[in-house]
């Protein structure tokens, strides 16, 4: 009897397991075939960028060699699903897909180059998440249809964000730090701040602003037509709420990724580029510091 019951509870499990990944239902919600690796109970899913004609290093670059978006699905513990992908992205690609996939609730976890000399430039965009395999595939799916959408729209990327940055600046500074705080420093027109935070590295020292653990942006042109570039350090956690914030007052996001390794706590930096007027852009600035444990 009892050995009855445990065959019974071992089918319903598998069938249960069966049911947390509906594979058939991934590939039809993302338009993309996939394969099972039964070891590792991962789904993935592929869509090799061959429409990019990337060169690198003068060199025709096959999407075998690197350039194939990707997302891997397999069972959850909290959730049904997770996810975790990667994306495979142009310049002018990479934030209209942010902020799709960050609206569908999915986490963008890093950014970055994975070549020098590619033209045109590729960024590789990484993703997670957990929920319903139905929710983390219509996610998945949005961001693919933005980019095909983008491309539709213009074959050939975007090689400017729209110019027209004065040369001289003249940036006013005491509006800038009443929304973002801190002591401005200034230079022939320009307004910088720099926020610092702290962590312990692996020999035990305390390092904090000045040893790079540090929030700033830096305001050119002027207060009516300005540009903001800088970086926010954040906690793990709290890089999804800076990343949406930035996004919301449209603000660019150009990197994702770590400036050390072995520190306490784990910070994950972020680099922005930001264009419009100087009080808007700090005012967005200091939303997203907001959503920050200081």
């Amino acid at each position: 009897m009892k050995a009855a019951k445990a065959l019974l509870l071992l089918a319903l499990g598998c069938s249960m397991h069966a049911l947390a990944l509906d594979t058939a239902s991934i590939e039809s919600t993302t338009g993309l075939k996939g394969t099972m690796n039964a070891e590792e109970k991962v789904f993935k899913v592929t869509f090799p960028r061959g429409d990019l004609g990337v060169t690198v290093d003068d060199w025709q670059m096959p999407a075998f060699m690197g350039l194939t978006t990707w997302a891997a699905f397999t069972e959850g513990k909290s959730a049904e699903a997770m996810v975790m992908g990667d994306f495979v992205l142009l310049q002018d690609e990479v934030n209209p897909v942010m902020s799709t996939l960050l609206d569908t609730g999915l986490s963008v976890t890093a950014l970055h180059n994975h070549f020098f000399a590619d033209e045109p430039k590729v960024y590789f965009m990484h993703i997670a998440g957990e929920g319903t395999t139905e929710s983390l595939s219509k996610g998945v799916r949005a961001a693919l249809d933005k980019v095909k959408s983008i491309r539709e729209a213009a074959p050939h990327p975007a090689k400017s964000m729209g110019g027209g940055i004065p040369a001289k600046s003249a940036i006013t500074a005491a509006p800038l730090a009443e929304k973002i705080g801190g002591k401005p420093q200034e230079k022939d027109g320009m307004v910088k701040f720099v926020l610092g935070r702290t962590a312990k590295m692996p020999c035990g020292c305390e390092v904090g602003k000045e040893m790079g653990i540090n929030t700033w942006a830096a305001f050119a042109g002027t207060d009516d037509n300005a540009v903001v570039d800088g970086d926010f350090a954040c906690l793990e956690g709290e890089l999804q709420g800076v990343l949406k914030t930035l996004r919301s007052g449209g603000i660019n996001i150009v990197a994702i990724h770590q400036h050390m390794t072995g520190e306490s706590p784990r910070y994950v930096f972020l680099h922005y580029w930001g264009r419009g007027k100087a009080g808007d852009l700090a005012g967005t600035v200091g939303s997203a510091l907001k959503t920050q444990k200081q």
